[in-house]
């Protein structure tokens, strides 16, 4: 059995994450339609008479309609009545995945289909897809309307735009009204493409050479848009159907269905990132360990990708608005060939930013994601310790090497076993086993794991649906071997999910182990693939409770000793997040008996850990940035006065240069040279940012790597384990034998 990976609510302007196949498809669809057009004729017309044609439904459609919903309403965890509520929640949230910023649709639009409201369930038991059609068809207008709109103002009137007035336009039109008339929509586009002439503005561009960027960004989008065919629309509503019921459900049709099997319609080959799309954007939710965008370290999970590059020096080609899965088609890649990404990098609004970052392809490889781990060396107290750290990214298991008999297949439990006597070997003090990240896998690898590090006993329950109230079945580790007996955390943060949420939980209801970190993201069910006539649906079919009761979903596991996370700049990631997630509830508990007294030394624990953290320059960094991100993310205007933008943009790499350089201070590490010149013509591909004591860019950055003391998180790990064994070292003599004691 396997755990899925949770996936974020759609949001804006920031989302991370690890989306699954079903978000990717709905999303996508939200900037792109289709008519019978030549797309040569984009040169010339631009006239909605002649480019719009309306999209109709196929007898399968409507058949599929039924089977789907016969088994949301027979085989679904929770009990799902397809009744008006259900169809009010249908509306919302397809309307929502269509037009969440309301820059397409308006209000008397709404109004007007607002008499679908409570039909639609009624429509889908007949197997009519009809309104869902009808739906899409209108917002293919909109949209289309909207780019016509866009060519002709790149086109015609760049010239007249004033970047001297205070004008400014919304970051986040999530709440915001429909527009109650045409010029009311009009306005709203046109500072939105203001906007984005000075972006490009601020990048030296002259108006001329923007006109052929933005033209050609809007004549693709509309190229893009008119690709679109029947199976799209029906993909995106029956998706938007299922969703209904809970976030982690949705339909494939039988083209998304393959790609979802192979794991690859999230751009998992190539290099290694999970793609999505936020408005005209297409953007990095995840980047997979171990693969080779990760391994470049210049790819970040929430870039903005802009352009696409073929080669060392091939020309980037626009893909703003394009179309999700074209763009994972343009840097998907044969092994070996290089693709440059232009991105606007996560901690950035605009264009002027835009970074250009070359990729070498790769496959991402089971073994690169695979345990690995280090040793770290600290002076605390008087005393030196060796902290093991193992990294985990994944759950994984090779099910099909294990099934052919191949003794030497993959395993999370097999390899983190490895290293867990490796580290023994080692003779560490302390073993972190480091879960950051991490989204899950598999469960019976989780179960495994948790079996390494006590005798046996129950590690998870998991709760079926049924008759009645379903049932609950407890599992554990029936092995009593235990291959590491020492002093244990484990780091998690928001984005650790499902199977490490398991893990964790566990760790931390037997008081094995000190759990660090962040609140994990909460996901706490467990999906099946269940094949259709006409594709498959991914449906709900079970809860995970821990040992002591409590469900990991929507709370996820909550640290023993917090850390600063910078997730927690970003209220929008986790469970809790995500519309329509099944609620937090309980069990019975499992009998289990506590290997250490944690609870009861965490009081002084964390009063060590508050001591050291208060006056921690690498913890104050960290706890600014997060309080920096979460103020800009609040911002909700945007100024499209040009002195003032380049102002705050100032200010803000100044407030980021000082807080840099506060923390090497305090560190003793040289200073960095503020750069009062930066040619504001010229695209800057450089560090903004230059050490005193070098004279080159690479020069600088190998003097960092060399003066960095390592990651503040697990070197504060190690010293509360430091901290556990000097206040825990008679328990720990009482619990463990010589014999075992070797195991440390």
């Amino acid at each position: 059995m396997n755990i899925s990976s949770p996936k974020f609510k759609r949001n804006r302007p920031i989302q991370n994450a690890m989306l699954t196949a079903s978000s990717f498809l709905l999303v996508s669809l939200s900037s792109s339609l289709s008519a019978q057009v030549d797309p040569e004729q984009l040169n010339t017309v631009l006239d909605i008479d002649a480019l719009y044609a309306p999209l109709v439904s196929q007898p399968v459609h409507g058949q599929t309609a039924v089977s789907l919903l016969r088994e949301l309403e027979t085989k679904h965890y929770s009990s799902v009545e397809i009744d008006d509520n259900f169809s009010s929640l249908v509306f919302d949230s397809y309307i929502d995945a269509l037009d969440g910023s309301k820059l397409y649709f308006m209000k008397d639009d709404i109004d007007q289909l607002s008499a679908y409201r409570y039909t639609l369930d009624d429509s889908l038991k007949d197997g009519s897809v009809e309104v869902g059609f009808e739906i899409y068809n209108l917002y293919y207008k909109r949209i289309l309307e909207r780019m016509i709109y866009a060519v002709d103002r790149v086109e015609n009137h760049i010239a007249e735009m004033d970047f001297s007035i205070d004008e400014s336009i919304e970051i986040d039109r999530e709440d915001a009204p429909y527009a109650t008339s045409l010029a009311d929509l009009d306005e709203l586009w046109r500072l939105r493409i203001k906007n984005s002439v000075l972006s490009l503005k601020l990048t030296g561009d002259d108006d001329e050479e923007i006109k052929d960027k933005l033209s050609k960004r809007y004549r693709n989008q509309l190229s893009q848009i008119l690709k679109t065919n029947d199976k799209d629309i029906f993909q995106t509503y029956l998706a938007t159907v299922a969703t209904a019921v809970d976030p982690h459900t949705s339909y494939f049709s039988p083209r998304d269905s393959e790609n979802f099997n192979m794991g690859l319609s999230l751009s998992l080959q190539g290099i290694g990132a999970q793609l999505t799309t936020e408005e005209e954007y297409t953007k990095v939710a995840v980047l997979i360990k171990g693969g080779p965008a990760e391994r470049g370290k210049e790819l970040q999970a929430g870039d903005r990708i802009i352009a696409i590059g073929q080669g060392v020096d091939g020309e980037l080609q626009d893909v703003v608005g394009m179309r999700l899965d074209d763009v994972v088609a343009q840097i998907r890649g044969e092994k070996g060939t290089v693709v440059r990404l232009n991105v606007i990098p996560v901690d950035s609004i605009s264009e002027s930013n835009a970074t250009v970052v070359s990729i070498t392809r790769d496959t991402v490889k089971l073994e690169d994601q695979s345990a690995k781990k280090e040793v770290i060396e600290l002076s605390y107290n008087g005393a030196n310790y060796k902290i093991g750290i193992i990294d985990l990214p994944t759950f994984y298991f090779d099910f099909e090497a294990a099934s052919r008999g191949d003794s030497n297949y993959k395993s999370s439990t097999r390899d983190v076993h490895a290293l867990l006597d490796e580290l023994k070997e080692e003779n560490v003090d302390a073993v972190v086993v480091d879960l950051r990240n991490n989204g899950g896998g598999s469960l019976s690898e989780a179960n495994q794991l948790v079996g390494l590090f006590i005798e046996t006993g129950a590690t998870v329950q998991i709760r079926y649906s049924g008759l009645r109230n379903g049932f609950t079945r407890p599992f554990g580790d029936n092995d009593p071997e235990v291959a590491y007996t020492g002093p244990l955390a484990v780091l998690v943060n928001r984005t650790s999910a499902s199977a490490s949420e398991i893990f964790a939980g566990a760790i931390q209801d037997y008081q094995r182990g000190i759990v660090l970190g962040g609140q994990t993201f909460g996901k706490g069910t467990v999906q099946e693939i269940i094949p259709m006539d006409y594709g498959q649906v991914k449906l709900t079919r079970s809860k995970f409770y821990r040992i002591s009761g409590a469900s990991t979903q929507h709370r996820g596991v909550i640290p023993d000793i917090t850390f600063p996370d910078f997730y927690d700049a970003y209220e929008d990631i986790g469970e809790s997040s995500l519309d329509g997630a099944l609620p937090w509830d309980t069990v019975r508990p499992v009998e289990y008996r506590p290997y250490h007294a944690i609870q009861a030394m965490l009081p002084q624990l964390k009063q060590l850990h508050d001591e050291r953290a208060e006056n921690s320059p690498d913890f104050i960094y960290l706890k600014d940035q997060i309080e920096r991100t979460r103020e800009l993310r609040q911002r909700d205007q945007l100024s499209l006065n040009e002195l003032i933008v380049k102002d705050e943009r100032e200010q803000a790499r100044r407030v980021e240069f000082d807080a840099e350089n506060m923390r090497r201070l305090l560190k003793g590490l040289p200073l960095n040279e503020w750069i009062e010149d930066i040619n504001e013509e010229e695209e800057v591909e450089e560090p903004l940012l230059a050490n005193n004591d070098v004279d080159t860019t690479e020069e600088a950055e190998q003097e960092l790597e060399a003066d960095d003391e390592g990651d503040p998180l697990l070197l504060e790990s190690g010293r509360i384990l430091a901290d556990f064994i000097a206040l825990n070292s008679n328990r720990v003599s009482a619990i463990t034998d010589p014999a075992s004691r070797q195991n440390r």
